[in-house]
């Protein structure tokens, strides 16, 4: 049935310690990502947001193929980074200004210079950005964002300032494209509209601002995640707060009131 998924809330030593409404952080703590468990109806996708104080990794996951090949399961790691929240300056680095070859990669890597040869995009609250798959990226510090996914765990860090944890340059170097990024995977959400955001392969992404009333059967006979970005969404007659998550099973009822809005995610 549709339901309001459990909640994971995850300390980081680069979290904040003060997170945009709704979210409330105890004393002495700094929240890094908040998760939302899969249901079994739809345990391809992973909903989750992100707060950052500090750079994170500059990293890289695998496709289906290369996770399947390597015997890491059968699903690799596609991304989408939805930001509702940016301090002035924060940026976040997706591909490479130029076409870069393993080589210089590697060596980048290593003495950390290719912190430099990414491209960093200052963002505001309704940037958008796909990250297929093979996409180096790093998320800058002071974002708020939401991130639908494949559910895979696969990240191969290919530096981290320094930090001590444990790089991956021979996995990640194997699946990394050394190539621009495709700035028409990118957009500014405007305030007021309906649009669809990701189309495909493997998961669809909506924003939908009501008045909206679906029976889910008959629009689109398929259960689905909604994200609420304001109050005003409803599943079978019940509310859904905004920095929650839910399951609306294909045979449910979802409404969203005139002028409110939700993101709604699916498998493809």
């Amino acid at each position: 049935m549709s339901a309001i998924l459990p909640t994971i809330s995850v300390e980081k030593p680069w979290g904040k310690d003060r997170l945009p409404a709704p979210f409330v952080v105890a004393d002495g703590q700094r929240i890094g990502e908040i998760w939302f468990e899969p249901p079994a109806q739809l345990d391809q996708l992973l909903v989750k947001y992100i707060f950052t104080s500090e750079k994170l990794s500059i990293q890289v996951h695998p496709d289906d193929d290369q996770s399947e090949a390597a015997g890491l399961g059968r699903q690799g790691k596609s991304e989408c980074w939805y930001v509702i929240d940016a301090d002035p300056g924060a940026t976040l680095g997706v591909g490479f200004a130029e076409a870069t070859d393993v080589q210089t990669l590697r060596a980048a890597a290593l003495d950390g210079s290719i912190e430099d040869m990414l491209v960093w995009h200052e963002v505001r609250a309704g940037d958008f950005f796909y990250i297929p798959a093979n996409t180096v990226h790093a998320i800058g510090a002071g974002v708020s964002l939401i991130e639908v996914q494949q559910n895979s765990d696969i990240t191969y860090r290919l530096y981290d300032y320094g930090r001590p944890r444990e790089l991956h340059l021979d996995a990640g170097l194997a699946v990394a494209r050394g190539e621009p990024y495709d700035m028409a995977q990118t957009s500014h959400v405007p305030a007021d509209g309906t649009m669809r955001l990701v189309s495909g392969p493997f998961f669809v992404l909506d924003r939908v601002q009501g008045p909206v009333s679906l029976d889910m059967a008959r629009q689109y006979d398929a259960n689905l995640l909604a994200i609420p970005r304001s109050d005003g969404v409803f599943i079978d007659g019940s509310p859904v707060a905004v920095g929650e998550c839910a399951l609306v099973e294909a045979i449910g009822r979802l409404a969203i009131a005139d002028g409110a809005t939700c993101l709604l995610t699916r498998p493809c």
